[in-house]
């Protein structure tokens, strides 16, 4: 997003009137010049002082400076404006790359901590590292994740922001831009793909393997599909948490995943389907004999090349050779089949 404050510029005013040591120690702290934040030990070291001698000069340092900040006043306006927008809070990642971009990331950490106003929550086993206006605000995040956490888990699947909104909404009013930072704070729910969201263990959101890929892949196409179109898919889906360089999926590991997992029906040749749209597993004579056995009577040759048709993408001629097979079915005067019974 735009952003009409210069970060770098206002961080070098205002360590300008430091001593070089000074100057270098927050520096490196806060990264300005590598974009890495570096440990009180290691500048230590590079100054053959202690870790505590380095702590001491950093906290003089931003003490200094934090009487000067008149000059960042208009930069805090800003910052304080975009919360507020955000609904008082901002996951910490999120907020420095919006606003800080590649470069500056440093340089607005390093604003946000000159002033008291804004407040960093640490990283949790529960929530990410966040930043907001509000020092209260916690109890009200971790009610909403809990309701939502609890409302996902009855659903038993993904949701659009707009869907578990609604839902939340029945329960207590808040702001939208407030309750999607909630969300992207919270370890238990996340984005997958195409914008849904749910619980972060589900397979869906957060796919284990090649298997659970090739289930999301399908899922979205919404018809069977052959294996060398699922590995084509499966490279084109973007999972959120997914690093860029990305191995691709080899066709051949997509099918053997396939073959393996009971959530894939082989239904013609190399196409798969989900057994959940109904397909049942086995050959085309297990198809024809269950059939039957749903039936209980005789049926034409007609019927039963209809009702495999819909379980099974294979040719007419198929199933009347399955039908031939005296092993498994009788035909009566009539042309019409059912079970041979043991």
């Amino acid at each position: 997003m735009s952003n009409p404050i210069n970060y770098s510029k206002i961080c070098q005013d205002l360590l300008r009137d430091l001593s070089p040591r000074t100057k270098e120690v927050i520096s490196r702290r806060f990264g300005f010049r590598t974009g890495q934040r570096e440990t009180l030990e290691s500048i230590g070291q590079s100054h053959n002082i202690t870790r505590e001698r380095t702590r001491q000069i950093e906290k003089d340092g931003l003490s200094r400076i934090k009487r000067r900040t008149d000059r960042c006043q208009e930069a805090f306006k800003y910052l304080t404006h975009y919360f507020k927008n955000s609904g008082g809070l901002k996951r910490e990642d999120i907020l420095l790359s919006q606003l800080g971009g590649k470069r500056f990331q440093p340089n607005l950490f390093f604003l946000l901590n000159l002033n008291d106003q804004f407040y960093r929550f640490g990283e949790t086993e529960e929530f990410y590292p966040f930043w907001t206006i509000d020092q209260k605000i916690l109890n009200l995040v971790q009610g909403t994740i809990n309701f939502l956490t609890k409302k996902l888990a009855e659903k038993k699947e993904p949701l659009f922001f707009k869907q578990i909104y609604k839902i939340f909404q029945k329960e207590k009013p808040l702001d939208s831009r407030a309750f999607l930072a909630f969300i992207e704070i919270s370890k238990k729910i996340e984005r997958g793909i195409d914008n849904f969201y749910g619980l972060k263990d589900w397979p869906e959101i957060n796919p284990r393997g090649l298997k659970d890929k090739a289930f999301l892949a399908l899922r979205k196409e919404d018809k069977p599909l052959h294996f060398r179109k699922v590995a084509l898919l499966i490279d084109q889906l973007k999972f959120y948490q997914e690093p860029e360089n990305q191995k691709r999926a080899l066709s051949q590991t997509v099918h053997n995943e396939l073959i393996k997992d009971p959530r894939f029906i082989l239904v013609g040749r190399g196409v798969y389907a989900l057994q959940e749209w109904g397909y049942e597993p086995g050959y085309v004579k297990d198809i024809i004999k269950k059939l039957l056995e749903e039936k209980g009577t005789f049926l034409g040759k007609e019927e039963i090349v209809k009702e495999v048709l819909k379980q099974r993408l294979v040719k007419t001629s198929t199933i009347l050779l399955n039908l031939q097979n005296k092993q498994y079915f009788l035909k009566n005067s009539e042309g019409c089949y059912s079970i041979k019974k043991a």
